[in-house]
């Protein structure tokens, strides 16, 4: 089964391509009939079953709003009906009780496999817990559940190296002068992942901030760690409460404006900036962009979205990291195969949920810059150069 993982992984790259950013993903059925809508169900892609034996394998994504959960919905609807699977895809839209409540209703069609990406890490343990005892098998979706041993499976990146590629880059062009401002931003304190992302960024950053070559700007809390390069989960949650976007534009612009606003002229000319994804990146660069007290800006991203592809080409963001989603998406599907036909997945790697060790099947991460875009993103077919302006 190993093989079947590792072939489906390198010829499927090629073949899926990326939906467009912001494009409409599919309301029909696998099989081209449209999907019913449910009470709690927001936005759904199914193949129904034939033969009575319900549901085989179950999505659940955290939201239909943001460009990168519409993409892995139109992936796992063509990988799987490729594999000639019964499912049904169901989106949260940010609700932890819309995703218990989609569980439920996968659990009552029969669903063998789980493949959930949870809302809020540590809520989404009683849903699995749920799922768990009524004898389906859960992967946890490139977010982490925390706080339950029941899980079966983690599928995703090292997100770890995310952090540590989004510090790197800062420090690469901050070079050797001193007394960069650096302003912090993080994802969702309710997201694992937002934690370790910090985490990872916290490391390669931090012996650059005691040393003097970044300034924290926006964050008192850590400026009062700058010392500390191994931070407790007390001081993370500290930090992350001051810097924390929610994944939110909006949240991300306010904070931004609230930020420039609080600092003097002093704290800004050069600055750079550690951006969680690319989407708070955007909101971000929007506001430092027109600051007349900002004389340039390096920030940081993550996701690969073909919109930051334009601002990386455009000059307003200056990297982002590449989590290859249509790797992740058929791994995810390529473990629910080896589930269905062996009862047990291939994985390479643990992770300590707080619960226990759960098995994982992890990926690394690449950075995206201006100088690797053709080989990345182009050459790798994960976008159409011609969809884009401003390349030579």
């Amino acid at each position: 089964m190993k093989k079947r993982v590792l072939a489906l992984l390198l010829a499927g790259v090629m073949a899926l391509g990326m939906t467009a950013c912001g494009s409409t993903a599919p309301e029909a059925s696998g099989n081209g009939q449209e999907a019913p809508s449910q009470e709690g169900e927001i936005g759904e892609t199914e193949k129904p079953a034939d033969s009575g034996e319900g549901i085989q394998v179950g999505i659940v994504l955290p939201t239909k709003d943001e460009p990168r959960w519409i993409q892995d919905e139109t992936r796992f609807g063509e990988i799987l009906d490729e594999a000639g699977f019964t499912y049904q895809v169901l989106f949260s839209q940010g609700s932890s009780a819309t995703e218990k409540t989609n569980v439920e209703t996968l659990v009552s069609k029969g669903v063998k496999v789980l493949i959930l990406c949870p809302q809020d890490s540590a809520a989404a343990a009683s849903t699995v817990d749920y799922a768990a005892d009524n004898g389906v098998t859960v992967i946890s979706y490139d977010r982490l559940i925390t706080g339950t041993a029941k899980l079966n499976y983690i599928v995703g990146f090292d997100s770890t190296s995310v952090g540590t590629a989004q510090g790197n880059y800062l420090i690469e062009q901050a070079g050797d002068k001193k007394g960069n401002p650096l302003y912090l931003y993080a994802g969702a304190t309710t997201d694992e992942n937002a934690f370790l992302f910090f985490e990872g960024a916290w490391q390669a950053l931090q012996p650059k901030i005691a040393d003097g070559t970044f300034v924290i700007k926006n964050s008192s809390e850590a400026e009062a760690l700058s010392d500390t390069q191994e931070l407790t989960r007390e001081q993370m949650s500290a930090i992350l409460g001051q810097i924390t976007t929610d994944w939110d534009f909006e949240v991300s612009k306010s904070k931004a404006e609230a930020n420039l606003t609080a600092a003097s002229a002093a704290d800004k000319g050069d600055v750079f900036i550690l951006a969680p994804n690319d989407g708070t990146s955007r909101s971000i660069a929007d506001v430092f962009a027109i600051d007349p007290d900002v004389t340039s800006y390096v920030i940081t991203g993550q996701d690969a979205e073909s919109a930051s592809i334009q601002y990386i080409i455009d000059g307003k963001q200056s990297m982002t990291v590449l989590k290859d989603t249509r790797i992740l998406s058929r791994a995810a599907v390529d473990m629910a195969t080896e589930i269905l036909e062996s009862g047990k997945a291939t994985t390479n790697a643990t992770y300590d949920n707080g619960a226990g060790e759960i098995p994982m099947y992890q990926m690394e991460v690449l950075s995206v810059t201006k100088d690797t875009m053709q080989e990345y993103i182009f050459d790798s077919e994960y976008y159409n150069a011609a969809d884009f302006t401003g390349l030579e």
